[in-house]
């Protein structure tokens, strides 16, 4: 599993998304973009993380950095997910995890005793270089997209 860190560059992907398009990270070559991933579709935590970027997105566009939320769902539930809270960003499924694999959020996680495989909640600041700028580690989803907003308006 790659643990990937400042100045590696990130792993190019193409994943469906909520809005019925396609994103493929080569595209945004030569702009900064946020990647944030997240454990799974329409759970408390996520929700309250996604609301967040959604009703901050006028801060990130100010400064043209797009914001993918990421998840090991299903297209189905990342499309309901982002109808349900009317979320202004795509959400990308990446239902076989291979992208949360290569970015290394991947991770044996342990719940009440239970051992499962999960998306650890990680957000990438990728530069327009396309390599990573900032790595936010065990996010907290409460205030995290002012967090995210703050990191990139002081290094703009």
């Amino acid at each position: 599993m790659a643990n990937l860190g400042i100045v590696d560059k990130a792993p190019n992907f193409k994943l469906p998304a909520s809005t019925g398009e396609t994103i493929d990270l080569a595209d945004y070559k030569g702009k900064r973009v946020v990647l944030y991933f997240y454990p799974r579709a329409d759970t408390p935590g996520c929700t309250t993380e996604a609301c967040g970027f959604r009703d901050a997105i006028a801060g990130y566009r100010k400064l043209d950095v797009p914001v993918f939320g990421v998840s090991p769902d299903p297209i189905e539930d990342v499309e309901k997910f982002g109808e349900k809270f009317k979320l202004n960003f795509p959400l990308l499924a990446d239902a076989d995890h291979k992208v949360c694999e290569k970015y290394g959020v991947w991770q044996e996680k342990n719940m009440y005793g239970r051992k499962y495989w999960g998306a650890a909640r990680t957000t990438f600041v990728i530069g327009a270089d396309g390599k990573i700028e900032h790595v936010f580690e065990k996010v907290k989803p409460q205030g995290h997209d002012q967090e995210v907003l703050e990191y990139l308006r002081g290094t703009a």
